[in-house]
């Protein structure tokens, strides 16, 4: 008789697949069906389920149930869509292409690219208030989950119009902006998965510290690959930050000093790790994967 696979022993493949049947579940015919087609295309439209993933991988790797943090990763896929459709609108980065094919208000319309935008923040609350978990255990998740869609809001506050303090040099203000806007929900994945599997005292802090690293990371990977991938390879508009003004990694250190730094965050996510035993592998080997990811 087969062995079954350990929860902690999936492919990230076979935890997205989690993620996208439990995404079904709770959008099959929640709205009008306009709404829901508009939610669905961009829900289903080829991402990689980074910040879910990361969540279920947070609560595995302090010994949690999968299933409980379902809901959480559910949650977070929601607000990331959310953001990715109303970041795309005209009056915010006005662009018509996203994971290779026309972002939602060119596939529909405006007005049902701002409403599903909608949807999806408000359904995100009430995804997570599904949860098998403790009352006190969700009334945190919510708040959490709250506070970090806040702060990713801030960061697009930053990233579009400024605001700075003027105390701050340009190299703070760009990772200001990339742990708010990036960052935010990267950390919210890995803080609730980690509270939902039980994680202790001493486990948050350096959880957090990973968080911290990779979501300053992620941009910059990102940020670097918008200066030397084409727009084919990413699916989206390239080489657009630089010509709309917007601080950037490869702008202010160059390529050599932009690789010389996710080098550097890398290190530091890995040294957070450096506590946790087997179970947290699948995160260090997350944490290679997208300092070196290609799209």
């Amino acid at each position: 008789m087969e062995a079954e696979t350990q929860p902690n022993q999936l492919t990230d493949a076979e935890l997205i697949e989690r993620v996208d049947d439990a995404l079904r579940l709770f959008l099959d015919r929640r709205f009008v069906s306009s709404l829901n087609d508009a939610i669905e295309y961009s829900v289903f439209s080829g991402g990689k389920r980074v910040r879910p993933v990361l969540c279920l991988r947070s609560c595995l790797a302090v010994g949690g149930d999968l299933e409980k943090a379902l809901p959480a990763a559910v949650a977070i896929e929601l607000i990331h869509t959310f953001s990715l459709v109303h970041d795309d609108l005209p009056g915010m980065d006005d662009d018509d292409l996203r994971r290779g094919r026309p972002t939602l208000h060119k596939h529909t319309n405006e007005a049902m690219a701002i409403l599903a935008g909608d949807a999806m923040l408000t359904y995100a609350f009430q995804v997570l208030a599904s949860s098998q978990v403790e009352s006190d255990t969700l009334v945190k998740l919510i708040g959490w989950l709250s506070a970090f869609t806040n702060t990713m809001i801030i960061g697009q506050v930053y990233d579009t119009m400024g605001g700075y303090s003027e105390e701050m040099d340009p190299i703070e203000q760009l990772r200001e902006t990339h742990s708010s806007k990036t960052g935010a929900l990267l950390h919210a994945s890995i803080v609730m998965g980690a509270y939902v599997g039980g994680a202790t005292d001493d486990q948050h802090t350096p959880l957090a510290q990973y968080a911290d690293a990779i979501g300053l990371m992620f941009q910059a990977v990102d940020d670097l690959l918008d200066v030397t991938q084409s727009t084919e390879k990413m699916g989206k508009a390239t080489g657009k930050d630089a010509g709309q003004g917007k601080l950037t990694y490869p702008g202010l250190l160059g390529i050599d000093g932009t690789r010389a730094e996710i080098d550097k965050l890398l290190s530091r996510a890995l040294e957070a790790l450096s506590g946790f035993d087997a179970k947290a592998d699948p995160l260090r080997e997350m944490a290679q994967r997208l300092a070196t990811r290609q799209h």
